[in-house]
């Protein structure tokens, strides 16, 4: 984790142009802070959040929004090295609701061990865990490993990967019976049979791997969950949640569920003009296609009419047809595309935040750059880079005595819509029981 002295933290130039409507968002956030607290409160007593998660934001300048919801979270080795201590106490916090006399917890990676950047993120991981107060065990799922296997990483940091093993109920690694197993696999290619009913309690749960989960499910509770807040602070959701419709059984090479895609892009791109002319925004809509389920921004693609789905090339279809774990794309949802008008640097680059969070509590992020991209396409591609935010203030204590954009006033409004996602995120793990 790089350290980031206040002086250094990035807060985004925003096009002023833009930050009108914005403004009056973060205004209303910080008017209502108590009683959006105290409503948050409410909601993560009746609903247990998430042990970990991050949320990608999008802010337009005229709509902060998020677009994707991680329960899986990696780029641990991305937050600034302040952000530690919030880790630490938050994951004791959560570790001791699920288990409270756990003094020993099984962590369970990604299989692709050649990903330097992700190996560094479970290092970091591990290294909160440790300091929360855990033994640490790394169990690998990889099937080719029958021996522990050290890797050395870029930083300077180490990781014992150790076979998976598994005895009666229980499962663990060589001279180690964890309380606990911590799941940073987002189970894309299955859920294990070795991880089938064990009697340790494994988070998140297996069937919120990528091989039952969907997004269009979560930005479904997503949806309600705006609603409910924009009823209880008199706003208006659409400013913090994005359009989506869904499609199911479509076949990108052999062209089959093709109308459905067109016909839901155009019903999309007509509702984003229609709230685009309700508050004057001179901006083309546009709309985000992506695979239903799975992540590392593979399988998406951007539409500004229904010409873009028509008139896929070849090589665009064999792009859009799989995504991770070389998985066959059957299921897409099309959402809102949600402009980003931040930029890092200089030169600019156009930037989106990305914040995490340990039970309910916000414990730190960083802006996902890239220089090749532009504000209307996906910034999860390679060539993109991070850059620490460090959250100089605790989230959840904006300063109402600053301009709404200044730095926590603006942090505490990224603070609330990615908590608005953790609870959405809360209802959709309850409703797999």
């Amino acid at each position: 984790m790089n350290d980031v002295s206040p002086a250094a933290s990035p807060v985004p130039h925003l096009m002023t142009s833009l930050t009108g409507p914005l403004l009056q968002l973060e205004a209303q956030l910080l008017h209502r802070q108590v009683a959006i607290e105290g409503w948050f409160r409410d909601q993560f007593r009746a609903t247990q959040a998430p042990l970990y998660c991050s949320v990608d934001l999008r802010n337009a300048g005229f709509k902060l929004a998020p677009v994707d919801t991680n329960l899986f979270p990696a780029g641990f080795n991305n937050l600034g090295e302040r952000s530690l201590p919030l880790c630490v106490q938050a994951m004791q916090n959560a570790i001791e609701r699920v288990c409270p006399r756990s003094c020993g917890v099984l962590l369970i990676p990604e299989s692709h061990t050649r990903n330097q950047f992700y190996l560094e993120s479970v290092a970091v991981l591990k290294r909160i865990l440790e300091s929360a107060g855990y033994e640490v065990r790394i169990g690998s799922l990889l099937a080719e490993l029958s021996a522990p296997q050290t890797l050395s990483l870029p930083s300077g940091a180490s990781l014992r990967l150790e076979p998976l093993q598994r005895h009666g109920e229980r499962v663990g690694v060589a001279g180690f019976d964890p309380c606990f197993v911590l799941l940073n696999n987002d189970l894309s290619a299955g859920r294990p049979p070795v991880l089938e009913g064990v009697a340790q309690p494994v988070l998140p749960a297996l069937a919120l791997g990528w091989s039952q989960r969907r997004k269009s499910v979560h930005f479904g509770h997503y949806r309600d969950v705006a609603r409910e807040f924009g009823a209880r602070i008199e706003l208006d959701p659409w400013l913090i949640d994005p359009y989506f419709r869904q499609c199911g059984e479509v076949d990108f090479l052999a062209r089959e569920g093709e109308e459905c895609l067109a016909g839901n892009v155009e019903v999309l791109l007509e509702s984003i003009r229609l709230k685009y002319r309700e508050y004057g925004i001179d901006r083309e809509p546009f709309v985000i296609i992506k695979a239903d389920a799975g992540s590392y921004g593979m399988g998406v693609m951007t539409a500004r009419s229904v010409d873009d789905v028509r008139d896929l090339n070849r090589k665009e279809r064999k792009r859009m047809a799989a995504s991770k774990d070389s998985q066959a794309v059957r299921q897409v949802i099309m959402q809102e595309g949600v402009y980003t008008f931040e930029t890092v640097g200089d030169p600019p680059a156009v930037a989106e935040p990305v914040v995490y969070m340990i039970d309910q509590h916000v414990v730190g992020g960083f802006y996902r750059v890239h220089t090749g991209r532009g504000a209307d396409e996906n910034l999860n591609a390679p060539g993109m880079h991070f850059e620490p935010l460090a959250f100089v203030e605790p989230c959840n204590t904006p300063d109402c005595g600053q301009a709404p954009d200044a730095a926590p006033n603006r942090f505490y409004a990224y603070g609330v819509v990615a908590r608005l996602a953790l609870l959405a995120a809360a209802r959709e793990m309850a409703a797999h029981g």
